[in-house]
Formats: C-alpha cells, structure tokens, sequence
C-alpha cells in the first residue's frame, strides 16, 4: 500500500508499506544482482549504509545457483540475510542486454546462457515462477527493454507484447500466491511502461496497464540510449498517466543529477548499477561532485573522502590511504568505495526525503542539480 504524504510540484513524499517493512520514498534500491553487492559488502554492511531496499537479479538468480535451490534455502531474505524488502527484476532487461544470445517470440524469450551457452526459455510463466522461488516482496512483470532509437513499428509491436504478458504474468502470481508452498504469499506485482521514447506508445501503454491496478508502475526502457533530456520527456508525458496513490518506479536510472530530475517530475523508486561500478573503478560521489581516487593528487591527501560525509570509509579512512589501495590493487579500495558510494546515494534520498518534509526541495534542487554531476 502507497500513502502520499506531500507534494511540491510534481515531487512526491510518500511511504510504501509492504510485506517485509515500509520504503520511505522517494527511494534508492541498492543492486544486488547474484544476492550481494559487488565489491565485497554483505547485507549486513547494508543495514549501515541506509539501505532500504535490495534489488536481485532473476536471470543471474536462476542460473546460479538456481532458483529452486534459494527456495529450498528458504528464499532470498533468508539465503542473503537481508531481512528487508527485496525487489526481484523479471529477466526482461536480459532480453536486452543480451540481445546476441536470445530469440523472442510471443511465448517468451530462448536465451543461451552467457555462462555456458546452454538455452534457458523464459516466458512470463517462467519468470513469476522464479521469482516466487525466490520470494522477493516485489517482483516485476515480464517484458521487452528496446533499445533507443528504436524503430516505431518494432517499438509498437514490442509494446503491445509487454502489455499481452503482463497479464500472462499477473494470472500466474495470483496461481503461485495461493499455492501452500509459497514462500512469499503477498508477493507483490509492477507492471512495467514501455514505448521507447514515442510518447503515444508511452501513453498508450501506461493507460492499459494501469486497469490491472497492480501494487506498483515502472517506467522502463529508459537510460538504454536515448538523452537525458529525452529521457525527461518521456517521463513528463508518462506521469500524468500513472495512479497517483501507486508507487513509481523509474528503472536503471542514474546519476545524482538524474534522480533529482526524475524526483521533480513525480518518481518514487530508482535503482542503478553506477554507485557501485564507479566505485571499483575508483569513482567516489561527493557533495561536491566527482572523484576519482586514481589520480596523483591525492597520493599525499589526509582528507576523507567527502568531509561532509559520515559513512564507515569517510569516518576511518584518507584519500590518500584509499588513493594507495587502488594503485596496489587491493580489494579493500573498492569495498571502502562502494561502502561510500552506496551510502552517499542513500543519503541524497535522504536528504530529499528532508526536502520535501520542509517544503524546499525546489531549493535543494537548485543547489546540487549541477555540483552533483560535475567532475572535480
């Protein structure tokens, strides 16, 4: 269940209440794509870090180690130790990122695994199967991320398939929730939007699937090619359509600028790989943008990371001793600066999350919308 709390603009303030806690939103969902945090940070490092939500990967999940192994270890939250909500993605967005190794039709998706090549078929049916194996709080309907730009009448018929299997998927979680075995019997539903970034798909779509009144709205296929700006276009034409007491979730998405972007103009979740592969990369997020701990500069810098930052790496730890562990190829720089990463942007949502308690995110916005994104 979604509760408004306060609008400024477009901007929501709001909670979700599920069955595993409540997500004060707006939200960022830290990804955990095989059931932990790349760069060596546990659930339980989450806990201090703010997180609030952890995503896990369903296509990764059922390779290995294999969904029916997760239930028989008593599902996600168990296996990982995250005792929070958990959202699962439907294997959709393989349907695009391995666009190489996969053919679709109107069954579903036949996949050769990127492992060993040996062929997986995931149809909606199959991906609510796993996804009830796996016994996430929220599970997202099967469908097709298109690449931008993408053709009108291939978006159109891409579209309209999403649309036939998000039914397909919706009739198979209510089958999966009534079974005595589920591990998860209030396993909730998003459907997702899709269109590419032709506004009258977008519309279209967001108008149909939202009769199914699900627990919850994504916008997908978007931060897959297209520009920023066009990527703010589609969500302005979008949110207008989306139920306004239904949480809205913008996948794949972003930078610091992208998600005070996105929150102006009405979304509530987020998720994004680039807090943590920037930081394995030696990418840390501050207050004043951009570092990148690589550089000579900071071989005799005694600062933190961000002195306006109070996480575990900022309160023990030098630029330069961490500036020292990448150049020696040690692991322990990307699980300091993942931990950062992770608890800056959990932080900026915070933050928001103040902003708009106090009736000045248009401020906040206008303070950081720059220096967030920019490269020191």
């Amino acid at each position: 269940m979604y509760r408004l709390i306060k609008l400024e603009g477009k901007a929501r303030r709001g909670e979700f209440v599920t069955p595993h806690g409540t997500i004060q939103t707006p939200a960022f969902m830290n990804v955990a794509t095989c059931g932990a945090i790349k760069g060596a940070v546990s659930a339980l490092d989450l806990k201090e870090l703010k997180c609030q939500v952890q995503l896990c990967n369903t296509y990764h999940l059922h390779l290995r180690p294999g969904d029916e192994i997760v239930k028989k270890l008593g599902g996600l939250q168990k296996f990982t130790r995250w005792d929070g909500p958990i959202l699962t993605d439907s294997g959709g967005f393989q349907v695009f990122s391995l666009a190489k190794l996969r053919n679709i039709t109107e069954e579903g998706v036949t996949f050769a695994s990127h492992i060993d090549g040996h062929k997986i078929f995931m149809g909606p049916e199959q991906s609510m199967q796993i996804q009830s194996n796996l016994g996430s709080t929220i599970a997202m309907a099967f469908d097709e991320c298109v690449k931008n730009p993408a053709e009108y009448d291939y978006a159109k018929a891409s579209c309209e398939r999403t649309i036939r299997w998000l039914y397909r998927s919706k009739k198979e979680m209510d089958r999966l929730n009534a079974l005595p075995d589920t591990i998860n019997k209030k396993q909730m539903l998003f459907g997702i939007n899709q269109g590419s970034t032709y506004e009258d798909l977008r519309i279209d779509c967001m108008k149909r699937i939202r009769e199914l009144d699900l627990d919850g709205y994504a916008i997908g296929g978007l931060a897959v090619g297209e520009s920023a700006e066009e990527m703010y276009r589609v969500i302005e034409a979008v949110e207008p359509e989306m139920p306004a007491d239904k949480p809205r979730y913008l996948m794949g998405v972003g930078t610091p600028t992208n998600i005070l972007e996105a929150v102006r103009r009405g979304v509530d979740l987020f998720d994004c790989v680039m807090p943590t592969r920037n930081a394995r990369h030696g990418h840390a997020f501050t207050w004043e943008g951009c570092r990148n701990m690589l550089n000579a500069k900071y071989e005799l810098d005694e600062l933190p990371l961000d002195p306006q930052c109070d996480c575990p790496t900022c309160r023990n730890f030098s630029r330069a001793y961490i500036h020292h562990l990448f150049k020696s190829g040690e692991m322990l720089a990307m699980r300091l600066c993942v931990m950062h990463n992770i608890y800056f942007y959990n932080t900026l949502l915070e933050k928001i999350r103040e902003a708009l308690d106090a009736g000045n995110f248009e401020s906040f916005f206008a303070r950081y919308v720059k220096v967030l994104g920019q490269r020191i």
